[in-house]
Parts: structure tokens; C-alpha cells; sequence
């Protein structure tokens, strides 16, 4: 019981403050304004959440503090999602990343967020920015000023269970020349956790999967990028910006499997798993940016951009214990490789209050995957390629784009409108299977955002804007995954892209406390979602994915900081969202109705002596997983405190993640024509975490970098 009442104590205090702050006075004419940074700024287009004036900061990584950005939230997995989709583009700097494109997750959970600036939501985006990504674009902005002199910021942390790891940010300037770099990396050792997969067939063939195991692997993996800009003379700039990045894990897992059904034991095994996988990336851009002696506010720009990343996986696995399972042994392994090539033209002339931009760009895409699958000769002793289960396939896809803004910037109102049209050429190969897919579509996407300031305090914004999604390589590749005997997947070489339609409102309040809300309306047709069907021959569920999904969502964000005392500082962030899904699922027309509900409370006070502590509950409501299924939602809590070693100079922080729990399961439900599945994976919860940041240099002067660069938030997810 001791156990049960520190964690209900614990949220109680938090539900205490969060009344507290909402029972102060509410007399807007009789608060002092004072200028105390916010980390929430709203403007027309965007929401940005200011990572430098948050504590925590000092002890997270930029994946666990992007729970706390509005909008954003994560599911029991720790995926991303952006208003509650998948579908979204990560920037870095405002530019597309190879470290963004190949493992986003596992990167952001390597950057200490004390080497961030500031996290960019872009709720309706521009039409300069490329259509894709559903949900939107996510821009992640490092700690970077190009002044004279230098500056910059180290981050030592470790994480338990976890690793150490480091990140650094770096930003010099010597005349006409600037740099900016920021880099790290850390060790990830997951210890064994334990997993569960059971599936309930009903009907003529009625049977019970029961598979049990546990996994644990080790990791690692690190970054860096850099920015450098030059002025040749004060009308024509150059800038280049590179990033590499790259990591390995290995793991074991092991399986017990027995399907049985009403005359007894169908078959069982006993499996061992040995896996690794490993990647890396770069991309690399050159902008050249042209003004005009008599007309300063014109500007011509020239970007040129390349990137690639390359992944490898592998598995061996080994059987024992057979009953009447024939299945050889196997290894597998997966080479898969992507790259792209961008040439952009950007040209922007402001006229008083009014500002046109306007722009045209060539993106050259190239794919291609070769898997292998070796089963074990019993007669030969060896493993040999098997060429009906192994796959390989090859493919392009050549975008053609323009778009046209226009911006109206006055004290009393602002707006933004544009128009944007994109012409797709895909072609891929599916060498194995003989198969390909050939596509050709044109989006016309517009976009509309203003803001009305209320009066000093206040503003009102609101915006339309449509986003689209072309399938990914992985959902188009009719390879049959068979990791797991009892269940295969394979993507669909005739999926389309899709088309969601976005309408926004928000309100914004500074006083005493600071108030942001959203409202958003979503819909669309025709959502890639994935599709479950159980084959009760083989005893096998077969997944793949179909244009079938029709959504309509109503959301919203409430985002509230408020300092009670001087030392007592409240603030929760809260994004609920109401949305039905419609399609066919496993031959069943259904509707299924969601409630997705993300509520962030932190609670920090400051201390005379310099140490500041700050506490927070956060709870993650139920997310579905499409037309069939979901994941179930999960409460953290946290404790942290940091101190000022060196005053603006040097930090030190520590925290304990989820106290009251070790382990958190992440329990998966499916379910189709006769058939349930519930899938239970365990991982480690309760976690502490240490950190040092020192900062350091000495800075003067600012120096130019080009106002455009190529922009591609176009990626596939």
C-alpha cells in the first residue's frame, strides 16, 4: 500500500496545482506584465515551442520534450505523431535530413535537448514547402547564433537502464565566413524484456496461437552536421550544409510457440533469434543567393541538394522442440538503399507590407532493396538461397513542382495564401514477384493563414490548408516478410497517395500566464491503412495495406503556463482529438470512433539557492493502429532537479523517470472476421538519468545566411 500512496500523492499534487493556477485571479486589466520567456510562441502559420526557456530541458532528450510541444504526441511506442497521424516531415535547420529520413526515433532520442533552440510545429504550411506529410512539419532549430567570435554548448548525460551518451552545438564567425555545427552520440543497452503474441481463431477451424518470449539487444549510434555560409560581397552569399549520421544494434530473442486447437496440439516450436541491423546517411546542399543593388528586398536564390542513407538488417534463426512444425531454419538478411537529388530556384521581392515569393524545383528519387532468404539443407549442412522467398526490386520517382505566396505583414493583421502544384512520375520494378507498379498523379494544394491581434494581449489565427502522402517504397513492395511462421506481410504495388484536407483556428493570451488554444478540423479519403485477414488452411495471418480508410476528426490543444509564485511555476499542455475511420476491413464495412487524448502537467519551483525542481504527469490516451486495432494508453510521471554550477555557464541535472514502475507493457489488440489478436511487449520504464551542459564563447556581430534553401518536407513515411 506505501507504494500505491506515493504514486496517488504524487498525482494529486499535480491535479492541486493545475486547480490552483485556474483559481487566480482572472482580471486581465489588473495583471502586470512582465518579461518572463514563454516557451510558447503562436503565430499565423506555426506554433514554436521554445526549448531554452524549459528546466527540463537541461535533463531530457529531444524525444521525451516532444510530449510537451502542442500538437505533438506519442504513443506507447514512442512513434511520433503529428495531430494524431504518422504521416509528417522532420526538418532540421528547416532543411530535410538524412538522419530525419532513415531513424528519426532512435536519432532524436540521442540529441540532449539543452543543444536545441526550439521546435517549430508548422500547423498550416506555406505553399514554399512541399505538399507531403499529412499531419504537417515538425522543424527542429539547434542552438546556433553566426555572430563574431564563438560560442557553443556540450551536454554529458547517462541514461539508466540506457547508456552515456554526448551532444555538442557549435556556432564561430570570422569576417566574411561563418560556421555552425552541432554533433554526438550515445550507447543504448536494452536489458531482456519480455513479449507475448495470442490469437483467437473462431469459426469451422477454431485454434489458439500462444507464443511467448523475451529479447534484448544493444546499440549505438551518432551524428553530426554543420552549416557554413561565406559573403563574397554584400549583394551574393553562398551556404553549404552537410549532416552524416549512423548506427548498429545487435540483438537476441527467443520464442515459444504452440497452436493448438479443439483435438489438441496443431504445432510448436521453440525459436532463437539472432538479429542486427545497421545504417548511415548523409545529405549534403549548396545555396547561392543573388540581391539587387537598387532593390534591397529582392532576392534570387539558387540550392542544389543530395542525400542518401543505406540500411542493413539480418536475422538467423534456429528451431528445436518440433511438433509438427517442418519449416527449415533460415537467415535472412536486407540491403536497402535510397537517394535523392534536388535543384531548386527561389525568388522573393517585399513590397512595403506586401511580400511574393514564388518558386520552382526538380526532386529525383531512387530506391532499391535486395532480400535474401537461405534455408538449411539438412542434406548438404548448409544454407542455401531460396528464390521463391527472397525478393529484390528497383524504382524512381521524379517529382516536378511550383508554388506562389503572397504575404500581407501589417501592426493590425497578417495573412499568408499560396498555391503549390506537384506532378509525380513513379516507376518501380519488383524483380522477384515480376511485378511493378507505374504511377502518374498532379496535386494542386492551396494553403490560406492570418492573424488578428485582439488588442496587446491577444491575437486570433486561423487557417486552410491540404497535405498529401505518396506510399512508401515499403508499403508498395509485394515482398513477403516471414520473420514470425505464423504471420506474413507484404505491401501493395497498387497504392495511390492521399489527400487530407486541414481547417485551423487558434487563440493566443499573454498576461500573468500565458494561454494557447487550437481547434482543427481534418478530413480525407482513401488513407493507406494496414489490413489483417486470418487463413484458417495455414493457420497464418496474412497483413497488407489498401486505399481504403475515410476519415473525419475534430481536435483540439490547450497549452497553459502560469506562475502562481514567484517560485512556483504551473503548466500543462493537453491534445484531444475525436475522429472516425470508415472502410472495409477483412471483407466488413466498419466504422470505428476514436478518442486520442495527450495531457502534459509539469509543476517546477525554484529554490533560493540556484536548484530548481519541476515534476510532471503525463498521460497518453488509447491509439488506434487502423480499422482494426489499437494500442493502449499510459500514465508517466517524472522528477527532476537541476543546479547552476557556474552561472549561464555551467549546469548540472538529474531526474528519475516513472519511479513507481519498472515495466510498462504495450499491448496491441487486432481484430478481423473470426479471428483476435493481442500482442503484450514489455519494456523498461522506470529510468534515471544524469547530465552536465556547459556553455561557453564570446560573440559580437551577426552574419547573413541565405533566406531560401532547398525545402524538402516531401519525404515517406
Amino acid at each position: 500500500m506505501k507504494k500505491l500512496n506515493l504514486k496517488t500523492l504524487f498525482i494529486l499534487l499535480l491535479m492541486i496545482c493545475s486547480f490552483t493556477a485556474f483559481a487566480q485571479d482572472k482580471t486581465l486589466n489588473e495583471v502586470s506584465v512582465k518579461a518572463q520567456k514563454t516557451p510558447i510562441k503562436q503565430e499565423a502559420d506555426r506554433i514554436t515551442y521554445e526549448m531554452q526557456a524549459d528546466p527540463e530541458s537541461k535533463t531530457s532528450n529531444v524525444l521525451e520534450m516532444l510530449r510537451k510541444v502542442p500538437y505533438v504526441t506519442l504513443d506507447a511506442n514512442e512513434n511520433i505523431m503529428l495531430k494524431g497521424n504518422t504521416s509528417f516531415k522532420i526538418l532540421i535547420n528547416g532543411k530535410p535530413s538524412s538522419m530525419a529520413e532513415r531513424d528519426p526515433k532512435t536519432i532524436l532520442r540521442s540529441i540532449p535537448a539543452s543543444t536545441i533552440q526550439r521546435i517549430e510545429v508548422y500547423t498550416t504550411p506555406p505553399a514554399k514547402y512541399d505538399a507531403e506529410g499529412l499531419g504537417g512539419v515538425i522543424n527542429i532549430v539547434t542552438n546556433k547564433k553566426l555572430v563574431d567570435g564563438y560560442n557553443g554548448t556540450v551536454n554529458f548525460n547517462g541514461r539508466f537502464p540506457g547508456g552515456p551518451g554526448v551532444g555538442t552545438s557549435f556556432s564561430a564567425k570570422a569576417g566574411k565566413f561563418g560556421i555552425s555545427a552541432f554533433g554526438g552520440g550515445s550507447l543504448n543497452d536494452n536489458p531482456l524484456t519480455t513479449n507475448s503474441n495470442k490469437r483467437t481463431a473462431t469459426g469451422a477451424s477454431p485454434s489458439f496461437l500462444d507464443q511467448q518470449g523475451n529479447n534484448k539487444s544493444n546499440g549505438k549510434n551518432g551524428y553530426v552536421g554543420a552549416e557554413l555560409s561565406y559573403e563574397i560581397d554584400s549583394l551574393n552569399l553562398i551556404s553549404a550544409q552537410f549532416n552524416i549520421n549512423g548506427s548498429g544494434a545487435n540483438g537476441v530473442g527467443n520464442q515459444v510457440s504452440l497452436l493448438s486447437g479443439p483435438l489438441g496440439i496443431i504445432n510448436g516450436y521453440y525459436l532463437q533469434n539472432h538479429n542486427s541491423n545497421s545504417g548511415d546517411g548523409l545529405d549534403a546542399s549548396l545555396n547561392y543567393q543573388i540581391g539587387f543593388k537598387n532593390i534591397k528586398n529582392k532576392l534570387l536564390t539558387f540550392s542544389y541538394r543530395y542525400w542518401r542513407y543505406n540500411n542493413t538488417s539480418g536475422a538467423n534463426i534456429a528451431t528445436a522442440n518440433r511438433i509438427n512444425y517442418s519449416t527449415p531454419d533460415y537467415n535472412q538478411d536486407d540491403t536497402t538503399s535510397s537517394s535523392e537529388q534536388t535543384a531548386q530556384v527561389d525568388f522573393v521581392q517585399a513590397f512595403k507590407k506586401i511580400t511574393v515569393e514564388a518558386g520552382v524545383k526538380a526532386i529525383f528519387r531512387k530506391n532499391s532493396s535486395d532480400f535474401n532468404y537461405n534455408s538449411f539443407n539438412t542434406a548438404t549442412n548448409r544454407f542455401e538461397n531460396n528464390t521463391a522467398l527472397s525478393n529484390n526490386y528497383r524504382s524512381t520517382q521524379n517529382i516536378l513542382a511550383a508554388y506562389n505566396t503572397w504575404g500581407y505583414n501589417a501592426r493590425a493583421f497578417s495573412l499568408k495564401a499560396g498555391l503549390r502544384v506537384e506532378q509525380t512520375f513513379t516507376n518501380a520494378d519488383f524483380v522477384s514477384t515480376s511485378t511493378a507498379a507505374q504511377q502518374r498523379y498532379l496535386d494542386v494544394i492551396p494553403s490560406i493563414a492570418f492573424n488578428l491581434p485582439i488588442n496587446t494581449l491577444s491575437s486570433f489565427n486561423a487557417g486552410f490548408s491540404q497535405r498529401l502522402k505518396r506510399p512508401g517504397i515499403n508499403k508498395l513492395n509485394p515482398f513477403v516478410d516471414r520473420s514470425n511462421p505464423n504471420f506474413e506481410t507484404y505491401g501493395n504495388p497498387n497504392l495511390t497517395s492521399v489527400v487530407i484536407s486541414d481547417v485551423r483556428v487558434g487563440y493566443s493570451l499573454s498576461g500573468k500566464g500565458n494561454l494557447n488554444i487550437g481547434v482543427f478540423y481534418d478530413f480525407g479519403k482513401g488513407l493507406d491503412l494496414p489490413l489483417s485477414h486470418y487463413d484458417p488452411a495455414t493457420n497464418i495471418t496474412y497483413t497488407t495495406y489498401k486505399n481504403n480508410g475515410d476519415v473525419k476528426g475534430l481536435g483540439n490543444f490547450v497549452n497553459i503556463n502560469y506562475p502562481i509564485t514567484k517560485q512556483l511555476n504551473f503548466g500543462t499542455s493537453c491534445n484531444l482529438m475525436f475522429f472516425s475511420l470508415t472502410g472495409d476491413a477483412d471483407g466488413t464495412v466498419k466504422t470505428n470512433h476514436f478518442t486520442t487524448l495527450g495531457i502534459y502537467n509539469t509543476l517546477g519551483y525554484t529554490f533560493a539557492n540556484g536548484w530548481r525542481a519541476n515534476a510532471n504527469v503525463d498521460i497518453n490516451g488509447r491509439n488506434p493502429t487502423g480499422l482494426q486495432g489499437s494500442t493502449n494508453g499510459v500514465i508517466n510521471t517524472g522528477l527532476s532537479i537541476n543546479k547552476q554550477l557556474i552561472k549561464n555557464q555551467l549546469v548540472f541535472s538529474a531526474a528519475v523517470r516513472n519511479p513507481f514502475n519498472k515495466y510498462r507493457y504495450t499491448i496491441t489488440t487486432t481484430t478481423g472476421a473470426n479471428f483476435t489478436q493481442t500482442q503484450t511487449d514489455q519494456s523498461y520504464f522506470r529510468n534515471f538519468t544524469v547530465s552536465l551542459n556547459y556553455n561557453f564563447g564570446n560573440l559580437t556581430n551577426t552574419v547573413k545566411k541565405t533566406k531560401r534553401s532547398i525545402n524538402n518536407d516531401d519525404g515517406v513515411r
